[in-house]
């Protein structure tokens, strides 16, 4: 079972990857915010509670997060691996994951991190904000502030995996094709 983190800055490209080894590697690609959006849009108790968090400009806990993920992984037990996307974000996500897995005798086997120039970044979230009717992709100023976000509170994670000799930064600059490529050189030694 291969379970692998893919991480990196707003504008990386991790959705795109994610759809790619997802079909390659025949991996279930488990985004946070696309669990989050189901289960509120479908009202289940996590839905709910989720949604009371957020309508107060609260944070949702990260048990909240940790038991939607757990369902995710207990509906597809006979998954060759998993794709996390968006969690986690920090040291105590990071270990509530690892727990996770521990449960279910299984582990993260690596961190994928897509490293990108951040003024690449800025020209693809602008360009993805043209087309895409995101708010948050169309001012500059905002996407900025996303990407600083990220190195202030969430690249802390890069010494976490590191640690554990899980870290692998990959460029995640050139065609989809030469991305994968980088990406599926590092999966296969996995």
């Amino acid at each position: 079972m291969k379970n692998i983190v893919l991480f990196g800055p707003p504008g990386a490209g991790k959705g795109t990857q994610a759809e790619v080894l997802k079909e390659k590697y025949q991996l279930v690609h488990l985004s946070t915010g696309d669990m989050f959006r189901y289960n509120i849009k479908n009202a289940t108790e996590l839905g709910v509670l989720a949604k009371s968090y957020m309508d107060k400009g609260h944070l949702v806990p990260d048990e909240v997060t940790i038991k939607m993920l757990n369902a995710e992984v207990e509906k597809n037990a006979g998954a060759n691996g998993f794709i996390f996307d968006g969690f986690p974000r920090t040291e105590a996500q990071a270990a509530s994951l690892a727990e996770l897995m521990d449960s279910k005798d299984s582990q993260i086997n690596a961190m994928v991190a897509l490293e990108v120039d951040d003024e690449i970044l800025v020209e693809r979230l602008l360009k993805r904000g043209e087309t895409s009717g995101r708010s948050d992709d169309a001012d500059e100023g905002v996407i900025r502030n996303r990407i600083k976000v990220y190195y202030d509170e969430t690249a802390i994670l890069k010494d976490f995996y590191q640690a554990q000799d899980k870290y692998h930064g990959v460029d995640g600059v050139g065609t989809i094709e030469e991305i994968t490529e980088r990406l599926s050189a590092v999966i296969d030694t996995l």
